[in-house]
């Protein structure tokens, strides 16, 4: 059939719905069209046809009818470009023949109907004319651009390209804008033809989008019914796990689970990430500010409901240790990775957004004013804390997007007392009255709620200082031997899921006793804190963990802060208990602990990271090497050097170099003195302090002592006590049996 005759088959069978399989014809058949004629008026005129024709839209096929008119133009604008390639090549052959006088070779047959790439755009464009809707010539626009300009392609002139990519900014924003009394433009197509052309226009054309009007449409073709419809998937997916043998099972032949299927290959969730890209552009760019709180109000919705729906599906009651065991095989392997998959994809995308807010929060006049500045933070994070069952699963926070946006909301939270305590009032766990919750969900938002509240307590008042960060994580800091008893190591061992979560509590109680203005608060807490500290050490804290609390509460007891003049004797106290300690203590290899997931799961406080920021380096290194409880216990003697009073220091000098020669094991002995010299030379001490410790080594003894355990008095004797040794000047010849006094 020749071309003409096919373009007339094709405009008939456009003005009738047929069925599936005579669609798929006429779909064909317009490809082969638009790809060989050679006529630029045909070519409009097949466009704008195709563009009204009931074969196409009568059928109501939805976004698969939109996908397919993207990719028609697509594919026909690479065939057109690689046609005149070939053209390109065969007269160049033919001219190279002619100059070498071979008239035998016969010159290349190429396909195609032998318009330019140019000449093809502009036909096509000009079929987009008025009897079609706006949104539908963005499609047509979309696929050109992506055929011609995509794929590092360079099919266009540089006029011509400017002109296509005008042309999708126009159709855009013809389409998104509110034009009475034509109705609204669908967003599910706007979007996904945006999707796909966006990448590929200069910063130029994408000035010349009205963001105020694309932010709306965008969200709403992301969460409505063309793309991730709400979260609903997680409601009918409950209806669907059963029990067998004691097991969840969730079957690949399942509804919901072909319905998850179904969503992760339509268009829209398939380009879930360049969605939110777009998204986040629409975002900085919008002129109107109230664009942007609407936006975020409606994620915060979106991520409460998606929360919701979790909270009713019985899958919410494992825990990530427990899905071995309560999981049938086919649910591990398939059915159960995949459900996470799609669930960390609609994190990153929210988050994405949620990131762009935050920045223009720091920019716009108007959202940083106080009265909505601490709003815009404070919704943040209830989206973030929505979405914390997914983020927390596998440290999949651990980027940089989620860090910054988490720790940016926090500090501008920060600065506002009022808010902070309503914002945790707003999400203060039930729980905290009656011990920590059996249920994993809710013992994840605990840990959202811990580590945020650690950042929180400089701007709160005491009262709420205790009410609302001490009160809840007093659960985890007095946890009882017999909830550890069903535990699968040992009964003096916390599971892993909950070490996390004892970490937390520590580092939000300790940034309360850290603030200054709890003077009060700390002198009454520290004693009991310091209690629960040592009931908690090796069993439901590290060693890192332990080493960093003990000295935040040596420092917290020293000078300049007020406590240290109402508890005089308190922090040498504790040094003694941690002294005494050692010779009992476990000389086993401890398990290392996890690295830290991201900012938002770490156990270190910010409020009290003042306490470790001089040995912050030490620390890490510490973390690589192996540890038993009792070279941690001496380990914490050497960190907490640098904070004890100069009455008593040089003498603690002397009994630390004592208990690190109870160290059982050379390696872990040698790491210990590997510490005690860098506390002494890295510049952890003040001046005072320094000068002490640097005559101590010297001339008193004390590098004989740490390196060789000379001149040291027995365990539980203190300097003066028990076997007196004797003064002897450095390098002085003493004979023996004697006693040389200086």
């Amino acid at each position: 059939m020749s071309i003409d005759r096919l373009l007339t088959t094709v405009l008939q069978l456009y003005q009738d719905v047929h069925d599936d399989e005579r669609t798929e014809q006429i779909y064909g058949s317009t490809a082969l069209l638009l790809t060989n004629l050679s006529n630029p008026l045909n070519l409009s005129l097949l466009t704008s046809q195709l563009l009204i024709a009931p074969a196409i839209w009568g059928r109501r096929d939805g976004m698969r009818t939109c996908y397919r008119i993207i990719s028609i133009f697509n594919t026909a604008a690479i065939h057109v470009r690689r046609n005149e390639l070939e053209r390109e090549q065969s007269r160049y052959k033919n001219n190279k023949s002619k100059n070498n006088n071979d008239n035998n070779i016969q010159p290349a047959r190429t396909g195609g109907g032998g318009l330019g790439s140019d000449a093809w755009a502009a036909a096509v464009l000009k079929g987009a004319d008025d009897q079609s809707g706006r949104w539908q010539h963005l499609l047509v626009f979309s696929g050109v651009l992506m055929g011609m300009e995509g794929g590092q392609r360079r099919s266009l002139s540089r006029s011509m390209r400017g002109t296509v990519e005008r042309a999708v900014v126009t159709a855009t924003n013809l389409a998104i804008r509110n034009r009475a009394p034509e109705p609204p433009a669908p967003s599910g197509p706007v979007a996904l033809a945006l999707n796909y052309a966006f990448p590929l226009l200069s910063e130029s054309s994408r000035a010349g989008l009205d963001c105020d009007a694309l932010v709306p449409i965008a969200l709403r073709a992301m969460l409505g019914g063309d793309g991730l419809q709400d979260g609903v998937l997680l409601t009918s997916m409950d209806q669907d796990v059963r029990q067998a043998e004691d097991k969840f099972m969730w079957l690949e032949s399942s509804p919901s689970f072909l319905h998850l299927r179904q969503l992760e290959q339509r268009p829209l969730v398939a380009g879930l990430g360049p969605l939110s890209t777009l998204l986040s552009y629409a975002v900085r760019h919008a002129r109107d500010s109230a664009v942007v709180l609407q936006l975020q109000d409606d994620l915060v919705a979106f991520t409460s409901g998606l929360l919701q729906y979790w909270q009713t599906n019985k899958l919410c009651e494992l825990d990530a240790s427990e899905e071995t065991i309560f999981l049938t095989q086919e649910t591990l392997q398939t059915t159960w990775p995949a459900l996470w998959q799609f669930l960390k994809r609609i994190m990153y995308a929210s988050v994405a957004i949620l990131h762009s807010i935050v920045a223009r929060s720091l920019l716009d006049r108007r959202l940083k004013h106080h009265t909505v500045e601490p709003t815009v933070a404070t919704k943040t994070l209830h989206a973030l804390r929505n979405l914390y069952f997914i983020s927390s699963r596998n440290g999949s926070d651990a980027f940089q997007v989620y860090t910054f946006t988490y720790l940016t909301s926090l500090d501008i939270l920060s600065r506002y007392g009022p808010a902070c305590a309503a914002f945790l009032r707003s999400v203060l766990p039930p729980s905290s009255a009656s011990g920590i919750p059996p249920h994993p969900l809710h013992r994840t938002l605990d840990l959202f709620y811990l580590n945020t509240a650690e950042h929180l307590p400089l701007n709160l008042p005491p009262q709420d200082c205790e009410a609302l960060i001490i009160a809840p994580a007093t659960p985890y800091l007095t946890t009882p031997p017999s909830l550890f008893s069903s535990s699968s190591s040992s009964s003096s061992s916390a599971p892993s899921a909950l070490v996390p979560l004892f970490e937390a509590a520590h580092s939000a109680v300790l940034a309360v006793l850290s603030c200054p203005h709890n003077a009060p608060l700390t002198t009454r807490v520290v004693p009991f804190y310091a209690d629960a500290l040592f009931s908690s050490f090796p069993a439901r804290i590290s060693p890192r963990q332990f080493r960093l609390a003990f000295r935040t509460i040596l420092q917290i007891l020293s000078p300049p802060f007020a406590v240290s003049w109402e508890q005089v004797e308190l922090g040498e106290c504790l040094l003694e208990m941690v002294r005494y300690r050692v010779r009992d203590a476990g000389r086993d290899i401890l398990p290392p602990a996890p690295p830290p997931a991201s900012s938002s799961s770490s156990s270190s406080s910010s409020s009290s990271s003042s306490s470790a920021s001089g040995d912050a380096g030490q620390q890490r290194g510490a973390e690589r090497e192996e540890a038993s409880e009792q070279s941690t216990l001496v380990l914490t003697l050497i960190d907490a050097l640098p904070f004890l009073r100069m009455d008593i220091f040089e003498e603690w000098l002397g009994l630390v170099a004592a208990a690190v020669h109870e160290v059982v094991g050379e390696r872990l002995k040698e790491a210990v003195k590997r510490r005690f010299w860098e506390v002494l030379g890295s510049g952890e001490m003040d001046v005072e302090h320094a000068a002490v410790a640097a005559a101590w080594w010297g001339t008193k003894g004390g590098r004989e002592a740490v390196l060789f355990g000379r001149g040291i008095a027995p365990h539980g004797a203190r300097q003066g006590q028990g076997r007196e040794e004797p003064f002897v000047m450095s390098g002085a010849i003493v004979k023996e049996g004697r006693e040389s006094r200086l």
